[in-house]
């Protein structure tokens, strides 16, 4: 299955974007959905995930009140709506596809391109 992701851009600090992840094909509702963001000479790290059939939602503690992670089961597509964005958030946002939950990038199988997200001060 391949991912594409999409949504980045340029935002002032206080703004919002919100960035997409497209599946190729049917996402199973085992499957969990997850939002990565790597900032340059960091590690890539956890920012939400969605268990697709449940819904059930999870985030990282810094964004916990800022984001919303959704989805769109019939266009197999999961959301990150970012609000309230702070110079901090900025990154590369990639978008995973995995059979279990998890907070680590070994949870995830698939992986999408990223997206930039760049937030001036």
């Amino acid at each position: 299955v391949q991912l594409q992701a999409s949504g980045g851009g340029l935002v002032q600090a206080g703004g919002s974007l919100r960035l997409s992840c497209t599946a190729s094909r049917r996402i199973y509702s085992s499957s969990v959905l997850g939002w990565f963001r790597q900032a340059p000479g960091k590690e890539r790290l956890f920012v939400a995930a969605i268990r697709w059939g449940t819904t059930r939602t999870y985030y990282e503690d810094s964004v916990r009140d800022r984001f919303t992670i959704s989805r769109n089961s019939a266009e197999n597509t999961v959301y990150l709506q970012m609000n309230n964005l702070k110079p901090d958030d900025a990154a590369v946002y990639y978008c995973a596809m995995g059979s279990q939950y998890g907070t680590t990038q070994n949870a995830y199988n698939y992986w999408g391109q990223g997206t930039q997200v760049t937030v001036s001060s």
